[in-house]
């Protein structure tokens, strides 16, 4: 076996937490190498392009913005949130709609900018979108509608419920300085809005996700672990999934809220242990 290979074959082997956070640090790598190395700008053919109808002549780009980064305080801060959000994505929801979650959030909030631009060029003539901002929040609000009261821990000191700190992050990063890098802004109201579109759905046990690829079974949830058991507690391992099954089960027929306090203690404890 080739060395090309082995790292696809150990890539598809990862999560889809981890495939999309390496796809995110490759493309950062490439682009700010070539640019270094060979002064080719590859960004004007992995960024959104805004103002005019610019973007049909690149419209993959609706793709791959969400994946380029240039600065890297941006793709840490972005990848930082996302590990964390993903997370506990897969504890309530599961792994399965991650994906889909973080591109279709990107795309609405892409094509929100996309139509700003169309009908005021002027205004965002020559800029460019890039980041997964968009995608992240998205993913973020999604879980502010399905499990508001899902307790957060902020730093292992500041405790708040997940719709606070939802919010607290849509106001940090969109509408303080919103003047700054406005086109990027507008792009986190559309992926905050397909987010908040899909959580309040999915909360309704209506799965935009099933809808779009035609599967008219619903998917249960279910608990992915990442962690290898060993045989000397596989047994209580064993337990405690299945308990953690049983409280997402209630989460999927009743909602968070329907949890006791001592089901909510529970739930949180295990999902500081992923």
């Amino acid at each position: 076996m080739n060395t090309w290979q082995t790292i696809r074959n150990k890539f598809e082997a990862q999560s889809t937490m981890t495939k999309i956070i390496v796809i995110n640090v490759a493309v950062f790598l490439v682009l700010n190498l070539v640019a270094n190395l060979s002064h080719l700008d590859l960004l004007r053919y992995m960024g959104l392009p805004v103002g005019g109808f610019d973007f049909l002549s690149k419209f993959w780009t609706l793709f791959t913005y969400m994946f380029s980064h240039v600065q890297l305080g941006h793709l840490f801060f972005n990848m930082l949130l996302f590990f964390f959000t993903a997370q506990t994505y897969y504890q309530i929801i599961g792994e399965k709609t991650l994906l889909y979650v973080y591109v279709m959030s990107g795309l609405s909030g892409g094509l929100l900018l996309v139509l700003l631009g169309i009908l005021f060029p002027q205004a965002f003539a020559g800029s460019i979108l890039i980041g997964a901002s968009a995608s992240v929040l998205g993913v973020i609000m999604v879980l502010a509608i399905y499990a508001p009261n899902l307790p957060v821990s902020l730093w292992g000191v500041f405790q708040m419920r997940y719709k606070h700190f939802a919010i607290m992050m849509f106001v940090l990063s969109t509408i303080i300085d919103l003047a700054i890098n406005t086109g990027g802004k507008i792009a986190h109201v559309g992926g905050a809005a397909f987010g908040l579109i899909y959580g309040y759905n999915l909360k309704r046990g209506r799965d935009l996700f099933n809808f779009a690829f035609f599967e008219r079974k619903k998917t249960k949830l279910k608990v992915v672990s990442y962690q290898t058991i060993d045989d000397a507690y596989n047994t209580k391992k064993v337990n405690e999934e299945e308990e953690l099954n049983a409280l997402l089960d209630k989460i999927s027929k009743s909602g968070y809220d329907s949890l006791t306090k001592k089901e909510k203690e529970t739930l949180f404890k295990a999902s500081q242990k992923k």
